[in-house]
């Protein structure tokens, strides 16, 4: 959820760089996190020409001397030396790491979580839809994108749902412990999955698995503005034309989510070729060609080769 500001903030930042005629930006980013590469690299796609200056990194400060340095300078910032957490919190959720969360071993602390705390013990059940790809409606009311993920960062994120604690491994070549809140992030992820199982084409679906990894490393990476990027955002978005339709999911404190529903008006799921039962339209006799066919490689290569584990091991 961070790498997705961060081209929003470099766009802005070059923006107004060359509104004041600057010959230079700076960012208050250390020498360990992703971020500097984030921003240096935008920067420079978007505004080779920028030089980029970087004090905290260069003067070495750490998360108490950033601070101190706030307060000094009337820099409005939420973290305290009694509570160093590192909290970085956008629409689409809050990241959290430092302090107590900087052992991998220790459970993270309650106190810095707001989004994921439970506040119901009712379940939770809704219907996301999509259009294109896109949500656009909870339970058939149509809502903007940022009034909707909104509404499920709150009712999902009620029951527990939404938070991640994970180990990263950061673009400069360490390991760091980061937790996550991000309900709405989550639940909308989980839904649009679900419906591309049941819209794509197999072979489209496959391949959209494979390069997604890609695309999600490109943007974790800071190559926001590349070409390789830019050329997955055409396939991305190619893929997205038929994804509209309806997933409900159901939500139960402490933190479980399960999709129990989905529908669209291209899926590619046909009951009569799907069921068992008198309705059955498959043509059963074809398969029996077509799976000789498809094994006639293993078949031959068995015959003269054998395989090397066809005897079961004794106990």
């Amino acid at each position: 959820m961070s790498a997705l500001s961060r081209p929003v903030i470099v766009r802005h930042l070059v923006d107004q760089a060359r509104k004041f005629n600057a010959s230079a930006v700076a960012h208050g980013c250390t020498g360990k996190g992703n971020d500097q590469v984030r921003f240096e690299v935008g920067t420079h796609a978007l505004a080779p020409d920028l030089e980029v200056l970087a004090p905290a990194r260069n003067w070495g400060m750490t998360r108490e001397a950033s601070v101190d340095y706030a307060i000094k300078w009337d820099v409005p910032v939420q973290a305290t030396r009694e509570k160093i957490y590192s909290i970085d919190e956008n629409l689409w959720g809050r990241a959290i790491e430092c302090g107590a969360m900087e052992d991998p071993w220790a459970q993270p602390p309650e106190e810095p979580m707001t989004l994921t705390r439970v506040r119901t013990d009712e379940p939770v059940e809704l219907t996301i839809s999509f259009a294109a790809g896109l949500p656009v409606a909870i339970d058939g009311v149509a809502l903007s994108l940022a009034d909707l993920i909104k509404i499920l960062n709150d009712r999902v994120g009620s029951t527990g749902f939404g938070r991640l604690d994970m180990v990263e491994n950061r673009r400069v070549g360490i390991k760091s412990r980061e937790v996550y809140e991000c309900p709405a992030a989550l639940a909308i992820i989980a839904a649009h999955s679900d419906l591309e199982d049941l819209v794509l084409e197999r072979d489209v679906h496959h391949e959209k698995a494979r390069l997604e990894i890609r695309w999600a490393e490109l943007v974790y990476d800071g190559m926001w503005f590349s070409p390789l990027k830019e050329a997955l955002d055409s396939f991305m978005l190619e893929t997205q034309r038929h994804i509209t339709g309806d997933v409900r999911m159901r939500c139960e404190a402490p933190g479980f989510m399960r999709i129990v529903g989905r529908r669209s008006p291209h899926a590619l799921y046909d009951y009569g070729l799907a069921t068992y039962d008198a309705g059955d339209k498959f043509q059963h006799a074809d398969s029996e060609g077509f799976v000789k066919i498809y094994g006639l490689g293993i078949k031959t290569w068995a015959g003269r080769q054998g395989a090397k584990n066809a005897t079961p091991p004794h106990p």
